[in-house]
């Protein structure tokens, strides 16, 4: 398609051609043809009351569809608030488009100290992102719009940039829009890597998976090969539900490190392995490679993976054509322990058991399992509610309906994250659960939610108080608390005043009539959990765990 149309429609028209129908996003002078653009087209946009909140909410998108989520906010400090979201989008590899503007071009890498002006806006972000794009003539805008998508799901997914200059933005001219981005890039699987790892499993007898963010859309490969191999199949954060977690195989984080020291053989897929090789060691020294444990075998498309930890056999490798190829290679060549799954029950029941602990969160999370629906969406955040489910206190049946922080551990990610995952999925149930302290980070997103009728349920768990700091400066330093404790507003008040349905309680018993009802209603609502300071038992020992739980119950 060619037409006579300006630099910002040009941009939102080849988006369009990548499958894009929503755009979250805040008008401002450089990107204006941009949002006319949006206007001409009927795009959804959603409008948040803060820059950061629209990336994060590019990411919840992202991150709950695999689907390429897109936000547009004006270049220099617009950008600048949206660096800790896209800090998280790349340490979760959520394929994230950031659209934004720049300077005038005959202003660009002069330093006049135009608006909004970086001194170098692409090379800044190239040191947080997977890479920053400039548009420098309006005709490239398909090719460069398609490069972008492309980026963003190729290899290891991560957030990209798109600028374009004020002037080129604004002006029409005759411009070929072309279709999308047709395809991702994938490595060539060395097939030597693979015969040796071949080698490695089947001469294991206790095997065991570790999922991470890369086996999300591989769950069907990766039960195949888990149910081949009897292997136990666990993750920390991001892979949870890769194989549900009721299923016999499925292995919360207590119940795998109970199994650990008799593991011979672990298979990481997507992931780090940050669970077993920095949270059950030291988490304070870096290791190369494992100094002990299992023989280790990784699955990762990312191949500086492999050199930043190295395993005995690396796979660079789409997750779910290498598992499909371990799997069809392994049939008939794998005998594992006839008592592994015998011992996999038992380290579930421990767990489960041994988690009963950590309350009142757990009683709260049980109620919240059985309320959500098996495909509805949890939102955690930095509290003590999450950590609860990083210890595995909350069982999840599919991948993607855990939508994680990752390792960058942002604060305050939680509530804006989940209304793009509302966004994404308006008919399923969408919970999010934070502290006070996450909340009040973006609680004016509340606004949001309530103008664009975005069904999100919120759960905030009112300490007043960020209660980890306030622990660790209770135990490591003397019970010296310093900006720990917190005064907080009436959230009730507050939910009334931005049209949003809200609920106060105070126990589990309280707070399931609540939920039921606030999830029925598929609208904006706010659950205030009144909690006393300081009451809750923490899950920390369930996270960091250099010893076997049995060691120490």
């Amino acid at each position: 398609m060619t037409a006579t149309i300006t630099g910002g429609e040009a941009i939102i028209a080849a988006t369009i051609a990548n499958g894009v129908d929503t755009i979250f996003g805040i008008p401002g002078a450089q990107i204006y043809p941009l949002f006319d653009g949006i206007y001409k087209n009927s795009l959804e946009l959603i409008v948040p009351r803060h820059e950061q909140s629209a990336a994060y909410m590019a990411m919840g998108y992202a991150k709950s569809t695999g689907k390429t989520g897109v936000f547009s906010v004006v270049p220099g400090p617009g950008m600048l608030n949206t660096t800790a979201a896209l800090c998280t989008a790349m340490g979760t590899c959520a394929p994230v488009v950031g659209l934004t503007g720049q300077v005038p071009s005959s202003f660009l890498g002069r330093g006049r100290g135009h608006l909004h002006e970086l001194n170098d806006q692409n090379g800044t972000l190239k040191t947080i992102i997977k890479d920053a794009l400039h548009i420098a003539d309006a005709k490239d805008t398909s090719a460069i719009i398609n490069s972008a998508f492309r980026k963003a799901h190729s290899g290891r997914p991560g957030p990209i940039s798109v600028d374009m200059c004020w002037d080129t933005m604004a002006t029409a001219t005759e411009i070929e829009i072309g279709t999308g981005n047709e395809g991702i890039d994938q490595p060539t699987i060395n097939l030597d890597e693979i015969s040796t790892a071949i080698k490695i499993i089947t001469n294991a007898k206790k095997p065991m998976i570790m999922c991470g963010a890369g086996a999300q859309h591989a769950s069907e490969q990766v039960l195949a090969l888990a149910e081949l191999l009897n292997a136990p199949v666990t993750a920390f954060r991001s892979g949870r539900g890769v194989v549900p977690e009721d299923h016999p195989l499925g292995v919360p984080p207590i119940a795998a490190r109970e199994l650990w020291d008799s593991v011979d053989v672990l298979i990481g897929i997507g992931s780090r392995l940050e669970m077993p090789y920095m949270r059950w060691d030291d988490y304070l020294s870096y290791e190369e490679k494992p100094k002990g444990g299992p023989k280790l075998i990784r699955i990762d498309i990312d191949p500086a993976q492999m050199d930043i930890f190295k395993p005995d056999a690396a796979i660079i490798a789409d997750s779910a054509a290498a598992c499909r190829i371990l799997h069809d290679q392994l049939v008939d060549k794998v005998k594992p322990d006839r008592d592994w799954p015998e011992k996999i029950a038992e380290a579930k029941a421990l767990a489960l058991k041994a988690i009963q602990k950590v309350q009142p969160q757990i009683s709260f999370l049980e109620v919240i399992r059985q309320v959500l629906p098996r495909d509805g969406y949890y939102v955690p955040e930095l509290s003590q509610m999450g950590f609860a489910t990083w210890a595995g206190g909350m069982e999840f049946y599919q991948a993607r309906t855990y939508i994680s922080e990752g390792f960058q551990g942002t604060l305050g990610f939680g509530f804006p994250t989940a209304l793009g995952v509302k966004v994404a999925n308006p008919n399923k149930a969408v919970v999010s659960v934070t502290g006070d302290g996450g909340f009040m980070f973006g609680m004016q997103e509340l606004i949001t939610a309530s103008q664009h009728h975005i069904g999100l349920v919120t759960i905030v768990f009112n300490n007043q108080a960020y209660g980890n700091v306030r622990r660790d400066q209770q135990l490591g330093f003397e019970g010296r608390l310093i900006g720990s404790e917190l005064k907080t507003p009436d959230f009730m008040k507050m939910a009334e005043s931005f049209d949003v349905a809200g609920y106060r309680v105070s126990t589990p018993d309280e707070l399931r009539p609540a939920l039921e009802k606030a999830i029925n209603n598929n609208a904006p609502a706010l659950i205030e959990v009144v909690t006393e300071r300081g009451s809750e038992q923490s899950a920390w020992e369930f996270i960091n765990m250099p010893k076997p739980p049995s060691t120490f119950l």
